[in-house]
């Protein structure tokens, strides 16, 4: 980093105290001796600073179904998830959006991931990409941010200027926005409609938010995503009946997964399977309805497309 532009940085946030209040910037007092610890004692002293993630997690319930039925109806109406982020924050976001297609069998549009820095982001650090809330307004005008979109800015800090200049963005265009922080009291939880922030105080490395904070950032994503696809119908009970069948491990569960859906046998599943062309759902309806496929998809084809009306 040039000296002039960290000189105007210091100057600017110090005589405010805004790095001063984070509490992700706080220096844990129960990790001060780290580099005196043994190898046992670190890692004791990281389990225990992990087990308060969940319960901060917990205390933000409510924000988080909040945000997903704000998902569920955007959706429905067209719009997608679009997850905006940087460094750890922003691989959080590229990591849920990546699984969701294969997992759900949804298409990669319906959740997107928008990064500091692009593609080369994702697995290097590049230098000074979250600094310009302009590139994250750029980046969201590039993918046509509308009204029924939901677009999720994932930032610890609370105040990274590419994720707020993104929000900004999505909020004149009339999309829903969503907060995941670890700081409540910044810029980002004040932009935000919706506000998910679980406090899960100092890092044990001082400012490292790829630890407690980036665990509680992947534990709310994946509950947005997963109770998202759910409530979609991308889930039959608790089987992945849309997932995508790409190599033999997948498919060996997509048989086992009909089997116990259905109560036939595997060697049913994996014949049903075949003459389904691969569709888990139109499997399954045939399976448990005793119908040929045809009759299945045209089951499949009602008024909502949901699977268990296909399956009454």
């Amino acid at each position: 980093m040039p000296q002039e532009l960290f000189d105007g940085l210091y100057n600017a946030l110090m005589p405010s105290g805004t790095k001063e209040r984070r509490n992700t910037e706080q220096r844990n007092p129960a990790s001060k001796n780290l580099d005196r610890m043994t190898a046992l004692e670190i890692v004791r002293l990281m389990s225990r600073e992990d087990h308060r993630v969940a319960a901060a997690v917990g205390r933000e319930l409510g924000a988080i179904t909040r945000a997903v039925d704000a998902i569920v109806a955007g959706i429905r109406k067209g719009g997608r998830l679009v997850y905006v982020g940087a460094g750890s924050s922003g691989r959080m976001g590229v990591l849920d959006a990546a699984e969701c297609p294969p997992t759900f069998g949804v298409s990669p549009k319906v959740v997107r991931a928008v990064i500091a820095g692009g593609r080369r982001a994702i697995t290097q650090a590049v230098e000074g990409a979250e600094d310009s809330t302009r590139n994250g307004e750029r980046d969201l005008r590039a993918i046509r941010i509308a009204r029924n979109d939901v677009v999720v800015g994932i930032a610890a800090s609370g105040t990274t200027p590419y994720v707020l200049g993104a929000l900004r963005f999505a909020r004149r265009r009339g999309a829903t926005t969503v907060a995941v922080t670890s700081n409540l009291r910044m810029p980002l939880g004040r932009l935000a409609k919706i506000v998910i922030a679980p406090e899960v105080g100092p890092e044990v490395l001082t400012g490292s938010t790829r630890l407690k904070a980036g665990t509680s950032q992947k534990m709310v994503l994946n509950m947005l995503s997963t109770a998202v696809m759910a409530r979609l119908g991308h889930v039959y009970e608790n089987l992945m009946i849309d997932m995508m069948l790409t190599n033999e491990k997948l498919a060996e569960r997509a048989l086992r997964m009909l089997a116990e859906a259905s109560g036939k046998k595997v060697s049913a599943a994996g014949d049903a399977l075949r003459a389904a062309g691969h569709d888990m759902r139109v499997a399954l309806v045939m399976l448990k309805r005793g119908v040929d496929a045809r009759t299945a998809r045209k089951r499949l084809k009602g008024p909502d497309g949901d699977l268990r009306t296909a399956l009454r």
